[in-house]
Order: C-alpha cells, then structure tokens, then sequence
C-alpha cells in the first residue's frame, strides 16, 4: 500500500479496509478483487475520479494493488490514492483490453475474480468485453459487500459529516436572511453558496430548492420570479466537506407564516421528535421508521407514504450518479438494528414543509449534527434591511 499518499482518512484506515477486502476474498475463493464504481473505489484507494473513461482498482489476494487508469490522470492516483502502482492507457485507447492486459501480466489470467455485478460503472458491454478477452478467467459477483462496508463510519468519517452540518447550518442561517417579500429563490440559493465555500464547502452547489404544496415537491426545478407573503421556499442543504456530506431540509416562510401552516409544522417537529429519540442501537430499523410513517397518515397529514423516512448518509463522490450514501434505508421492510457509527438523513414532509436531520447513531443517546432550530423560518429582507 502506498503509505506516501496525501489522503482524506488515515492511511491506517486504508489498511483496515483492504484487510477486510483480503477477508472477503480468503472467504469466497477469490483472487482478486475489481474495484470500479465511483463510491467503492474512493472507499479503497482514498481518490475518486469521474467516468470520462474507464478507470478501475484491482486488489489482489496476494501483490500490490494497482489501478488502471487514462494516462492523464496516473499523477493524480499516484499522489492521492493508497494504491500501488498506476496503469496509464492513452485517450483513443480501449481501457477495457488495457484492464485485461495489466490482469495477464499480474498472472490473473485464469483467476477467480470478484465483480460488483450491481457497478453502474461496469456496464453490459464492458462484461462481455472482459469476458472475451479474459476466457479462462472466472468471475463471481460480489454481492452486497462493497455497500455494506460503508453502514458504519469511521470516527474520522463522522469528524467530516459534522463538519459538513456545520457548513449547512451556515447556509440556512445566509439563505434565510437574503429571502423576503419581492426577492427570488435565487437570492437565497446564491447567499448560501457563498457561506458554503466561506464555511468550508467543497463547492457553493447548495442543494435542492424548491417549493411545494403536497409532501413530494423536493427535486422540483428552481422557482422563477419575485415572492410573495405567504410562498414557501424549501431548502434541502446539501453541502460536502472533502466528500462526506450531511443533509438538512428547512421551510423559509415568505413575510409570515399562516395560523394552518404553524400547526403543520409544530405537529411535523412533533413527530420528528419521537422517531429521533428512538434511533437508538439495537432498535430495528422498520419499528423506527413506522414511529413517524404511522403518525403521519394517522394524523391525516398524508394520505399516502411512499417513500423511506431515513437514509445512510456518508461520503458522496462528486462524479457519481448518485446524491448520496444510501447503503441503509427506513421503510417498513427494514429490519436490520440500528448500530454506533450508522448516520441518517431523516425526513419528514407535508403540505409544502419539510424538516430532516443528520443523526448519528452512537452507544447512547442519538445525536443530531446541525445545529439550527427546526421551526418554520420567516423571510423578511433581513440582508437588505442590514445593508440599508
């Protein structure tokens, strides 16, 4: 392992991963492993990179890990991933037979390798692409294993998802004071990507905003045009330090709330309350989920509740099709328990408000990482008035 590498975890850490990679291929019979889809390969080497083209680790039982990789992007593995050795093909070269020669050449011809079948990165054509050149090759998927080793986080990786709240409680705080009567989503967007990069963001890329009536209004384009008193503009605060990322939806009322919509709220945060204070260890997923999804269509706030009330949060490569962790979800099927180290987005929504958390799971009490009150937020100038 390359232990000269400038990484975002420790590199003891790495080594603990690629230990359990070993584990796993001692336990299945397998020789190597192929690491390629955007989370997986961050999680093993320290580095991800986007899919301009093909670019895969390979992690044997036995040797030194290598990745191959474009030509143009072998400094970059070389200096900020655990990895071993860096592949380089030119551009108007077939990766996939690149992949196949470094495999022969490092005696894997005829091995028996580990595939994450699932891998949006290994597509269909590419399979049989491998398979052809790789005849005597044997591969065998590898099912679950590269999303369960990210469940639990790492003390580090906790550190960075906290300092990400951190960043979204700054958002809030700069996106509700730029909003008001006669000023555009956009204004708010553009106050909290400023107190993102300020803050420590990676990027100003906010999150969604949107706004709504129903529950299921949260990846809606964004608004156009002035606001009024009365809309109702949604955050849902998405900010990434170093890749990790923790998540808050906040409702900002424009000028005042009416009396209907503080009773909406006040009875969301309610219940909000009780499914967070039951997110203890050991308590299985599913009895917490139904805590607020039999509240809600109880209380007639919803009619219907399609969706999970909680998701895995964690680190979310910047390349990647996906927007975040989602190795664990809360819906009624769930019925694995809750363990130290898990960290959730938990939401909750109806009539046009949402309210959602990053709740680390640990030995005690659970704990919630932002900071900011979850109430319904009034937009009223505030910046406008502070500059005047």
């Amino acid at each position: 392992m390359n232990e000269h590498a400038s990484l975002v975890l420790p590199a003891a850490e790495h080594r603990e991963r690629l230990a359990a990679a070993r584990r796993f291929q001692e336990e299945r019979g397998l020789d190597a492993l192929l690491v390629d889809q955007t989370e997986a390969l961050f999680y093993f080497t320290g580095f991800d990179l986007s899919e301009i083209l093909y670019r895969c680790c390979v992690i044997p039982r036995d040797g030194e890990i290598f990745v191959v990789v474009r030509q143009t992007d072998v400094g970059a593995f070389e200096e900020n991933s655990c990895a071993d050795r860096s592949f380089g093909y030119l551009d108007w070269a077939d990766p996939i037979a690149a992949l196949a020669a470094r495999l022969g050449e490092r005696g894997l011809g005829r091995a028996r390798i580990g595939v994450d079948f699932s891998s949006y990165c290994m597509t269909l054509r590419r399979f049989a692409q491998l398979r052809a050149l790789l005849p005597e090759a044997t591969f065998v998927d590898t099912g679950d294993f590269f999303t369960e080793l990210r469940v639990r986080k790492s003390p580090a990786e906790i550190a960075l998802i906290r300092k990400a709240a951190a960043v979204a409680d700054a958002g809030y705080v700069a996106a509700r004071a730029a909003l008001g009567p006669g000023r555009s989503q956009r204004e708010g967007i553009a106050a909290a990507s400023a107190a993102y990069v300020m803050a420590g963001a990676d990027t100003g890329r906010v999150g969604f905003v949107t706004s709504g009536r129903g529950w299921n209004f949260f990846h809606k384009p964004i608004g156009e045009g002035p606001l009024a008193t009365g809309d109702v503009v949604h955050f849902e605060f998405a900010p990434r330090v170093k890749g990790y990322c923790a998540r808050m939806m906040r409702p900002v009322i424009i000028g005042a709330a009416s009396a209907k919509q503080e009773e909406v709220a006040a009875r969301l945060i309610a219940i909000q309350d009780r499914q967070i204070a039951a997110m203890t260890a050991g308590a299985i997923a599913r009895d917490v989920d139904a805590i607020c999804r039999e509240a809600i269509l109880a209380e007639g706030l919803r009619d219907t509740y399609p969706n999970a009330t909680a998701y895995a949060l964690g680190h979310v490569p910047w390349a990647s099709p996906r927007t975040s962790d989602h190795s664990r979800h809360l819906t009624p099927e769930s019925r694995w328990p809750l363990e130290p180290g898990m960290v959730f987005h938990v939401i909750v929504s109806s009539q046009g408000i949402a309210f959602s958390e990053t709740v680390l799971i640990t030995d005690g009490p659970p704990e919630s990482l932002g900071r900011s009150e979850r109430r319904l937020a009034i937009g009223t100038n505030a910046a406008r008035a502070a500059a005047a």
